[in-house]
């Protein structure tokens, strides 16, 4: 980039960090408010600004999470996330749904909040962000809440935005459920987003050797054969994952074992009550906030795409600098283009 690009570039990075001193404006301190008591057009309005990537919406995520952060009495909550990661047609979709609505029938006040995550097309880009026509959940209840999501080609069974989203659903909802695309066995950075992580299964989804080299085997915490409608297969089924699960030395053991395997049926409700009694459970303990962990995680993930393995040289580098480790999500991500376009300036 010439040299005069660079100036232009940091005057206008300097403009927004300007921008960013301005006070939440009240069409958004408003959605905000109504959002807390879990209208869904707000959320739903919020989540729109979360997933832009463009300069206007950055400045409004910053005053929304700063807001929300000096707000802890409306906007106090840690939401217990679940990741759901499987194959197509292991009927995640179906199984969610009817485990919101077990779980609203064992614990009425609970709010529960759903991220489906859609495979955008190679060819056009877009996405059918169909998963909710698979869920039937009580019309005008606000405690529940649906949004699909593309993956806009991201590897890893999310998209880029679902970080974003994720810090604004945590703080509304009890419960947060993100549904991975399902697109084979590379949908492990669920993990990074969710405090439980479960696997959905098909029967006589594999032997023992398939399942080992699934390579996502380590990742989950649960693991749900569904669609166990016919009593023989589904117990074969456990019976190799568990078979699989020892050879690979990741041991069940007990009720309280930290993976555990149910078998379940969608369509016949079949085992449904019993993790959402499961996941109720995990929701109990009282869970470290590993919110900075995935910051990490994904302002990392950022720098290398947008700047390559260069850019993450530079950032460690330089990581000790007070701005880049202060305030919001959006003022770190600043402060690393600022420092990237000064050294790149210096580089000429």
């Amino acid at each position: 980039m010439p040299l005069s690009q660079q100036h232009t570039l940091l005057q206008e990075l300097e403009s927004i960090h300007q921008a960013m001193d301005a006070p939440l404006d009240p069409t958004t301190h408003d959605l905000l408010h109504q959002a807390a008591q879990l209208e869904k057009w707000p959320i739903a309005q919020l989540i729109s600004i979360f997933e832009r990537n463009n300069t206007e919406s950055l400045i409004k995520r910053h005053a929304i999470t700063r807001y929300m952060d000096t707000h802890p009495d409306l906007f106090g909550k840690q939401a217990c996330i679940f990741g759901v990661t499987g194959t197509p047609g292991a009927g995640k979709s179906s199984l969610i749904g009817e485990l919101c609505l077990s779980l609203l029938e064992q614990q009425p006040d609970i709010s529960i909040a759903v991220l489906a995550i859609d495979p955008s097309s190679q060819s056009s880009g877009g996405a059918l962000l169909g998963d909710r026509t698979r869920t039937q959940f009580p019309v005008n209840n606000k405690q529940v809440f649906f949004r699909s999501q593309a993956s806009h080609l991201d590897l890893g069974g999310m998209g880029k935005a679902t970080f974003h989203v994720m810090r604004l659903l945590r703080k509304f909802f009890d419960v947060v459920m993100i549904e991975t695309v399902g697109i084979g066995q590379s949908e492990i950075e669920v993990q990074r987003l969710s405090d439980h992580t479960m696997l959905v299964m098909q029967p006589l989804a594999g032997d023992q050797v398939q399942f080992m080299k699934a390579g996502i085997m380590e990742v989950p915490d649960t693991f749900v054969i569904n669609k166990c409608d016919e009593d023989a297969l589904a117990k074969k089924s456990r019976h190799l994952l568990k078979a699989s699960l020892k050879l690979a030395q990741i041991h069940l053991s007990g009720d309280e074992a930290e993976q555990a395997i149910f078998m379940t049926s969608a369509t016949q409700r079949k085992g449904i009550r019993e993790v959402a009694e499961y996941l109720l459970k995990v929701c109990s303990v009282d869970r470290p906030d590993n919110f900075d962990e995935q910051e990490v995680y994904f302002r990392n993930k950022w720098i290398r795409e947008a700047y390559g393995e260069f850019g993450l040289g530079v950032f460690e580098h330089f990581k000790d600098k007070a701005e880049l480790s202060r305030g919001t999500f959006e003022e770190k991500e600043l402060a690393y283009k600022q420092l990237m376009a000064n050294f790149l300036t210096k580089l000429k």
